[in-house]
C-alpha cells in the first residue's frame, strides 16, 4: 500500500509539474503573441501629431489653417498652470506621484463596472494621463483584455522612457476635444476665441470636462450637462488646493458662454486669397506636408486692403444687377405653419451679414409690407426699392426675398449673377496686397483673379503702345486716326476696325491715341511696330505665355488673367523691371527654422560693423523687360487717361494716378487696370458664360468705379506720390503737358512757350489737339474735334473704343 501511495505521489507531482509547465507555456505563448507587435515606447521621444499650418497676414492677422486635425502644438511651458491643474483634476490628480498606473484609480473602477455590468453600460478603465497617451497615440480604441494589458505594458515603458512633462504635453496636444479641436490650443480658441494664457479658471475647468465625451457635453446640444460636467472639474480643482473658496464661488457663477461654432480665423474677407496660398504651398511642400505639417506662413496681405477690394468689388456687382432690373423672388410661401424654417434654408450670402430672409405680407402700390423669418419683425421696404422690383416683377405677397435693415425700413436685395474679381500688387515688390475672385467664396469658389481667362479689350493697348515707345516713336508721335481695312475677315472678306464713335479724328499723337483709346490708331500703330515685336514684349511682360501675331491682337483679342495682366502693369511703374508676385512671405516648420523666404536677395555686407561707411543696398527686384524711360512716358500716359480719357470718372482720385479701361466685343467683359507708384489694381466683370453685359457696359462704366471705390482706401493708407523720372530723360512741355523723350529724340519736337501753370482739363485739352493737328499739316475738319465742353459728369465720360473684330 506504501508503494502503491508512493507511486501515486509521484505521479500527482509529475502531473502537476506537467500542468504547472504547460500553463507556463501558454503563459508564455499569450504573452509573446500579445506583446509580438507592440509599438516601441521610445518613438514617443520623437513623436509630432498632425498639425495644423496657420496661415497670417503681413500684419499678424490670422487669416486661416490648413489642416486634416484642426491643432495647435504647444510646448508644456507654454500651457498655464490653470490648465495643467483642470485636467488633472478631472483625468488624474495624482498624475504625478504613480508610475504609469494608478491602483487605486483601477480599484475604484473596477467597483464601479460591477455594476456597470450589471446595468450593461461601458466598462471603466480608471486610466491614468499616461494610459490614455498609451491607448490614443500608440494603440487602438477597443476595449479589450489584450488591449488593456497593452496598455499598462506600454504605460510603464512610457514612464521610463519620457519624463513627466513630456507625456503630459503629448497628451494635451493629442487629445480631442470636439468642436474641430485636436488638443487644448485649438480648443481654446474654437470654443473661446482665446489663446491658453488668456482663459479663465471656470473655461479652462470647460475643456478639462470635454475628454470623457465632446459630444455628450457640447456647450449648445446640451448646456446643462456641459455646465454640470464644469462644475464638477471646478470643484475637484478646489478639492486639490488649485483653487481658493473665492476663486471657487466666482467660477462658478460665471455662464459657460462658448461662440456658436469654431471658426478658423476671426478675420474673414480673404477666402479666395487664402485658398489661392493653400494650392501654391502645395504646390511648395505638398498637401500633406501641409495639412499636417504645423507650419507658420506669412503671407502678403494687407487686411485693410483685402476688406476694402471685397467690399468695392461686391458694391460693384450689386450696382450693376441693379441697373439691369429686379429678377423676381427666390420662393414663395403661404405663411403655413413652419414657412420661416423653410425660408431660412436659403443662405444669403456670407460676406452680407446684415442681409435677412423675409417673406412679403402685402403690396399696395409701392407700399409693401415684409416680414423677416429670422426674428418675425415687420416693417416697409424702402419705396425706391418697391418701385425698382415693381417696374419688372412686380412683388406680391408670399414671395420670399432678401432684405436689409436701413434705417427703420428695409432695402430690398438679391444676388447678382454677373461676377469680377479684384487683385492689387505691390508693384516694386511683387506682393500681392489684395485679392479677390468672385462676388462670393460660399457662393462661388472659383477664383477668376486667377483662373478664368479672357480677352483684356482695350486694357491691352499699353503694351502695343509701349513695344512702339521701345522704337522709335515718342508720345508725341503722330498716328493717322483714318479708315483702314485688311484682307482676312469673315467669310473671305476684309477686317476694317472701327472707331467705337465710327468717327475718325485725322493725325493724332500717341498720348491722344491712348488717352481716348483709338481703336484704328492702335492698329496702323502695330503694324508699324510689327506685331511679332509686340507679341515678343507682352512675353516678356508676362501678360501672355503666346499668342498669334495678328493686327486683331492688338485690340486685346487674345486671353489673359487680371491676376497676370495687373502684374504686368506693374512694370509700368517700377521703372520697367517685371516682378513675379507672389503670396507666400516666408514659410516656418514647426520648430521655427524659416523654410522658404520668398525675398531670395542677398546682403553681403547688411552683417558687417557700422563704421560710418555707405548703408549697404539690396539689388531691385525683378527683371528689366522695358528702358525706364518707356515705363515713365506709358505711365504718364495712363495718367491722362484718368484726368482727360475714358477713365475721366475716376478723376477725383487726383494725380499720380492712371490705368486703362478695357471692353471686349458685345460688352462680355469690363476692364480697369490702374495704379500709383505703391500700388497696381486690376479689375474685371463679366459673366461666367461669357454673356455680353449689356449695351453700354463698359469698362468706364462698370469697372472704373470699382477701381474708384478701392483706391480710395488704398491712398489714405499709400498716398499718391510722382512717377519715378528716370535719370537719363530730357523733359520737354509740348501740347501744355510735359514729355519725357530719350537724349536726341527731343531735338525735332517743338517745346511749348512758358505759360502760367493751370489745370488741365478737356477744355484745354482740345484746344492742344488742335496745335497737334495745325503741326502736322493734317486735315482738321469741323467734325474732328468735339467742341470745348466743360468737364463731363462721371457718366459721359469720352467714350472708350471696343476692342476685337466688328
Amino acid at each position: 500500500m506504501v508503494k502503491i501511495a508512493e507511486r501515486w505521489f509521484v505521479m500527482a507531482g509529475v502531473a502537476l509539474l506537467g500542468g504547472i509547465a504547460v500553463a507556463g507555456l501558454v503563459v508564455a505563448i499569450y504573452a509573446a503573441w500579445v506583446l509580438h507587435d507592440m509599438p516601441d515606447a521610445s518613438e514617443l521621444a520623437d513623436y509630432r501629431p498632425a498639425t495644423a499650418t496657420r496661415v497670417f497676414a503681413g500684419d499678424g492677422t490670422l487669416i486661416g489653417e490648413f489642416s486634416d486635425e484642426r491643432r495647435i502644438y504647444v510646448t508644456y511651458d507654454q500651457v498655464p498652470e490653470r490648465v495643467i491643474h483642470a485636467f488633472l483634476a478631472a483625468e488624474d490628480s495624482h498624475f504625478f506621484q504613480h508610475g504609469g498606473i494608478d491602483v487605486s484609480g483601477i480599484g475604484r473602477a473596477m467597483f464601479k463596472n460591477v455594476f456597470n455590468v450589471l446595468s450593461g453600460r461601458r466598462l471603466e478603465g480608471g486610466s491614468t494621463i499616461t494610459q490614455q497617451v498609451a491607448k490614443n497615440v500608440l494603440l487602438t480604441n477597443e476595449s479589450s483584455l489584450n488591449r488593456k494589458l497593452k496598455e499598462a505594458i506600454l504605460s510603464s515603458r512610457l514612464e521610463a522612457t519620457l519624463t513627466k512633462e513630456q507625456i503630459l504635453e503629448l497628451y494635451l496636444n493629442e487629445i480631442y476635444l470636439g468642436y474641430r479641436s485636436y488638443g487644448v490650443a485649438s480648443a481654446a480658441y474654437n470654443y473661446f476665441g482665446k489663446s491658453l494664457n488668456q482663459l479663465t479658471p471656470d473655461e479652462a475647468a470647460f475643456l478639462a470636462a470635454l475628454p470623457k465625451g465632446p459630444n455628450n457635453y457640447n456647450p449648445k446640444r446640451h448646456p446643462e450637462a456641459a455646465k454640470g460636467r464644469r462644475d464638477w472639474v471646478l470643484g475637484e480643482m478646489a478639492d486639490n488646493r488649485w483653487l481658493t473658496h473665492e476663486e471657487l464661488t466666482t467660477a462658478l457663477a460665471r455662464p459657460l458662454n462658448t461662440r456658436s461654432a469654431p471658426r478658423r480665423a476671426e478675420y474673414a474677407d480673404a477666402d479666395f486669397f487664402v485658398e489661392e496660398a493653400r494650392r501654391r504651398a502645395i504646390g511648395l511642400f505638398g498637401q500633406e506636408e501641409v495639412n499636417r505639417g504645423g507650419y507658420y506662413m506669412r503671407t502678403t496681405l494687407d487686411p485693410q486692403l483685402q476688406s476694402a477690394a471685397r467690399e468695392a468689388l461686391m458694391n460693384g456687382l450689386e450696382r450693376y444687377d441693379r441697373r439691369h432690373g429686379w429678377r423676381g423672388a427666390w420662393g414663395t410661401t403661404d405663411f403655413a405653419a413652419g414657412w420661416q424654417a423653410e425660408a431660412l434654408k436659403k443662405n444669403s450670402p456670407p460676406e452680407r451679414r446684415t442681409w435677412q430672409a423675409a417673406a412679403v405680407e402685402s403690396v399696395v402700390g409701392n407700399n409693401v409690407r415684409i416680414r423677416t423669418a429670422k426674428d418675425d419683425r415687420t416693417g416697409a421696404l424702402v419705396v425706391s426699392d418697391a418701385a425698382w422690383a415693381n417696374a419688372n416683377r412686380p412683388l406680391k405677397r408670399g414671395d420670399l426675398i432678401f432684405v436689409e435693415p436701413q434705417g427703420g425700413q428695409f432695402a430690398l436685395k438679391q444676388v447678382p449673377t454677373v461676377n469680377g474679381a479684384l487683385v492689387a500688387i505691390e508693384p516694386q515688390s511683387g506682393r500681392v496686397l489684395a485679392m479677390v475672385g468672385g462676388y462670393s467664396y460660399a457662393l462661388s469658389s472659383f477664383n477668376r483673379a486667377t483662373q478664368a481667362r479672357r480677352q483684356p479689350g482695350s486694357a491691352y493697348k499699353p503694351f502695343v503702345y509701349a513695344a512702339a515707345l521701345e522704337g522709335d516713336f515718342n508720345p508725341t508721335s503722330i498716328v493717322l486716326d483714318a479708315p483702314i481695312s485688311f484682307p482676312g475677315g469673315a467669310n473671305g472678306g476684309r477686317w476694317t476696325p472701327e472707331n467705337y464713335s465710327r468717327q475718325y479724328y485725322g493725325p493724332q499723337t500717341l498720348r491722344r491715341g491712348l488717352e481716348l483709346s483709338r481703336n484704328v490708331m492702335t492698329v496702323r500703330l502695330a503694324q508699324a511696330v510689327g506685331m511679332r515685336n509686340i507679341v515678343d514684349l507682352s512675353k516678356k511682360m508676362g501678360v501672355v505665355d503666346d499668342m498669334s501675331p495678328n493686327l486683331a491682337m492688338s485690340l486685346g483679342a487674345g486671353e489673359t488673367t487680371p491676376y497676370r495682366i495687373t502684374a504686368a502693369y506693374a512694370a509700368f511703374v517700377n521703372g520697367g523691371r517685371k516682378i513675379d508676385p507672389y503670396l507666400i512671405e516666408m514659410v516656418q516648420d514647426r520648430n521655427g527654422q524659416t523654410i522658404h523666404r520668398a525675398d531670395r536677395r542677398q546682403c553681403r555686407d547688411c552683417s558687417r560693423g557700422f563704421s560710418g561707411q555707405e548703408s549697404p543696398r539690396l539689388q531691385d527686384r525683378g527683371t528689366q523687360v522695358i528702358d525706364p524711360i518707356t515705363a515713365y512716358q506709358i505711365s504718364s500716359m495712363l495718367e491722362g487717361v484718368i484726368q482727360r480719357g475714358t477713365g475721366a470718372s475716376a478723376r477725383g482720385l487726383g494725380r499720380w494716378v492712371g490705368g486703362k479701361t478695357g471692353t471686349t466685343n458685345e460688352y462680355r467683359s469690363a476692364w480697369f487696370v490702374g495704379f500709383s507708384s505703391d500700388v497696381v489694381v486690376g479689375v474685371f466683370v463679366g459673366f461666367d458664360d461669357n454673356r455680353s453685359l449689356g449695351g453700354g457696359e463698359a469698362g468706364a462704366a462698370t469697372a472704373v468705379p470699382i477701381f474708384t471705390d478701392f483706391m480710395q482706401v488704398a491712398l489714405k493708407e499709400r498716398p499718391a506720390r510722382p512717377f519715378v523720372r528716370p535719370k537719363n530723360a530730357v523733359f520737354r512741355t509740348v501740347n501744355g503737358i510735359e514729355e519725357a523723350f530719350r537724349p536726341g529724340t527731343e531735338r525735332h519736337v517743338r517745346e511749348d512757350a512758358p505759360r502760367p501753370v493751370q489745370p488741365e482739363g478737356p477744355q484745354n485739352y482740345y484746344d492742344v489737339v488742335r496745335r497737334e493737328q495745325e503741326a502736322a499739316k493734317g486735315p482738321a475738319p469741323s467734325t474732328a474735334v468735339p467742341a470745348p465742353v466743360a468737364p463731363p459728369p462721371p457718366k459721359k465720360e469720352p467714350a472708350e473704343d471696343l476692342s476685337g473684330l466688328y
